[in-house]
């Protein structure tokens, strides 16, 4: 139970510190790379704030699990539709879509601790 515990902390801690990364929505290389995959700059703002409140409920303890439910299912959508969006504009799968693989992965094994955790429980 120790190890899957130090998992769900590794793996949601760097999905979450990923997603806080967010913060910078206006940074200059933030709105190049939207402008490259041709998103509109509202839906950048809107997915970046999806992104802080996605890292607050994977984070926080708290949290009752229907909504950590919620922000794995946005968080999953946002990682697969990064990884079309660059293969869509003719990116490289390394390092562009490699990426978002690897935060899906991340995720997963986030998602799979956190319920074994909360199997555990019962």
């Amino acid at each position: 139970m120790k190890s899957t515990k130090i998992i769900y902390w590794i793996s949601t801690g760097i999905i979450s510190l990923f997603a806080l990364s967010a913060i910078q929505m206006n940074s200059q290389a933030a709105i190049d790379g939207a402008k490259h995959l041709s998103i509109p700059r509202y839906l950048g703002l809107e997915v970046s704030i999806g992104q802080l409140v996605g890292a607050v409920l994977l984070a926080v303890p708290a949290v009752p699990a229907r909504f950590k439910e919620w922000a794995y299912v946005g968080f999953g959508i946002m990682y697969l539709t990064a990884l079309n969006a660059h293969i869509a504009v003719g990116d490289s799968f390394i390092p562009f879509g490699m990426m978002a693989v690897i935060f899906f992965a991340l995720l997963l094994t986030s998602y799979l601790s956190f319920h074994k955790l909360q199997n555990a429980k019962s």
